[in-house]
């Protein structure tokens, strides 16, 4: 049993053929009714690219979703054609940047400045900022200093077997500092 300050999330990834699915965010509400799921704990990630397939599609079938407490995340942000008049209206939560972006943030000054202008417009319309693939503490340390929320990668933790990642949570949970393999706070 995790500690009462430890509420992790699980992050499930969204195919464009779900969220074509007039029936999506109904079967969503019943597995968890049926499951007794935290929907507060639950992230649903979609692609930029699957959520400007059909935008008034997706931000029906999402507005849907939301209402059931679910968060919604735009993975690989930045990768996609979006337009921003949609993006705004998206009832979404996060916005994932694209691990291409972050990979060359220390070395090269034109990744640097896209990550900072797509953290400054999802920050400003009140969405969480994660970053994905972030692999060394000189990644860690400039993203901070640009403002972003949360990150993601293998600075924090490889792939890991379920008993493993359990076996970190509890031990961070108990301050040794272990890091989780999820996202983490910059």
């Amino acid at each position: 049993m995790l500690p009462n300050n430890l509420q992790p999330f699980i992050a499930v990834n969204l195919s464009a053929k779900q969220l074509d699915d007039p029936g999506f965010a109904d079967a969503l509400r019943e597995i968890i009714a049926e499951t007794g799921a935290n929907p507060h704990q639950i992230v649903l990630e979609i692609t930029e690219s699957s959520l400007m397939l059909n935008a008034e599609k997706s931000i029906y079938t999402l507005t849907k979703v939301r209402k059931t407490g679910v968060q919604i995340a735009v993975d690989d942000f930045g990768t996609g054609y979006s337009s921003l008049s949609y993006l705004s209206k998206m009832p979404v939560t996060k916005i994932k940047i694209d691990k291409s972006f972050v990979e060359h943030i220390t070395t090269e000054q034109q990744p640097r400045t896209i990550v900072s202008a797509i953290i400054m417009m999802p920050r400003a319309m009140e969405f969480d900022v994660v970053a994905e693939g972030v692999e060394t503490q000189e990644q860690l340390e400039a993203l901070r200093e640009l403002g972003c929320d949360h990150i993601q990668g293998y600075l924090l933790s490889k792939p890991v077997p379920a008993a493993q990642f359990f076996e970190m949570l509890t031990r961070d949970s108990r301050g040794e500092h272990a890091t989780s393999g999820a996202d983490a706070s910059v």
